[in-house]
């Protein structure tokens, strides 16, 4: 690792340090209740191509920008009611909200993609809002790894990945959601879910009191994070809804593990959670793929997780890493 990199556990000092780095257009990761995010000045146009330049992102696909509260954001972004109910029941936590931008709005064309909306969180981490507080702007922070490649949820899986391409790690431990947030778009009449994640489509149904439409992958316009057919990915090749070893394509195999499933004869088992809870499984995901994504391995087998609560968010997550590779930027 370079020395340029510098990693400082939680303090005052440190809080203040990265404050000050973001404001002088420097990249800052922080953490968050999902994932560890890339933060850069959301109204700072070389701040923000300093982001797409680290990730090795392409331009086309969004940012969402952070806030200390629900006023801040709606100093950039247009509420409506259906926008109020569901920043009242969920936030500050892990819902990102898809608004139509206001025309004064000073955040960059480069965070939105160019696009008429904007995609905004108040996240639940202390840390991460004391650190926008004392910023005073807008955030923009994708999670902070190589586009395309697994989520980071602790410091180290992002020095690992991004090293010396950023210049500080604000350290505040493991992440305790695991997931990033759930991406609602609310730009037009329907509630289209453009990501699942940390809060379910059953939670923002009950809440609205309406259906809530899931969106289709776009790889050209992705109007959030997330929406690309590759992404999340790890080194080694995925395979789905496991219930043996396929040693015969794979050789060795390491298994990740979930509730009452089949877990003889792999080379080894990493567990999501035994009890089959889709929380905790939520919370070790991206730890465990991290972990599993080893060279003496051929190959990483998902144990079948319902379709339900957040196994839609971790489904998800999984169908996008074990697609074809094709589609990642180039490292």
């Amino acid at each position: 690792m370079s020395p340029a990199l510098t990693i400082r556990p939680y303090s005052e000092g440190a809080l203040t340090q990265a404050a000050a780095k973001l404001r002088a257009g420097e990249l800052v990761a922080f953490p968050t209740e999902t994932v560890y995010g890339l933060g850069a000045d959301a109204t700072n146009d070389d701040a923000v191509a300093g982001i797409f330049a680290a990730k090795q992102r392409p331009s086309f696909n969004p940012l969402i920008s952070h806030f200390p509260d629900r006023d801040a954001a709606a100093r950039h972004a247009i509420f409506d009611a259906r926008a109020d109910k569901l920043a009242a029941a969920f936030w500050p936590g892990a819902l990102t909200l898809v608004l139509p931008k206001r025309d004064d709005s000073t955040v960059s064309h480069l965070t939105t993609a160019g696009l008429p909306s904007i995609a905004v969180r108040v996240p639940a981490h202390d840390m991460a809002r004391a650190l926008l507080r004392a910023v005073g702007r807008p955030i923009a922070a994708p999670s902070a790894n190589r586009s395309g490649r697994i989520s980071p949820t602790t410091a180290a899986h992002v020095a690992a990945s991004l090293g010396n391409a950023i210049g500080m790690i604000l350290d505040g431990g493991p992440c305790g959601v695991g997931l990033e947030s759930t991406v609602i778009d609310l730009t037009t009449d329907q509630v289209v879910m453009l990501r699942p994640g940390g809060i379910t489509r059953d939670q923002v149904a009950q809440v609205l009191g309406c259906d809530v439409v899931m969106a289709e992958t776009d790889d050209n316009a992705p109007k959030s994070p997330g929406m690309l057919t590759s992404h999340y990915a790890p080194g080694l090749p995925v395979r789905l809804n496991a219930d043996a070893p396929d040693q015969k394509k794979y050789g060795h195999e390491i298994l990740l593990a979930f509730g009452d499933c089949v877990t003889k004869g792999f080379d080894k088992v990493l567990w999501l959670s035994k009890t089959g809870d889709d929380r905790e499984a939520a919370a070790n995901l991206f730890a465990k793929l991290h972990e599993a994504d080893q060279p003496r391995f051929d190959g990483i087998a998902i144990a079948p997780i319902p379709d339900t609560g957040l196994g839609l968010a971790i489904n998800d997550r999984m169908k996008r890493a074990s697609a074809p590779r094709a589609l990642h930027p180039t490292p």
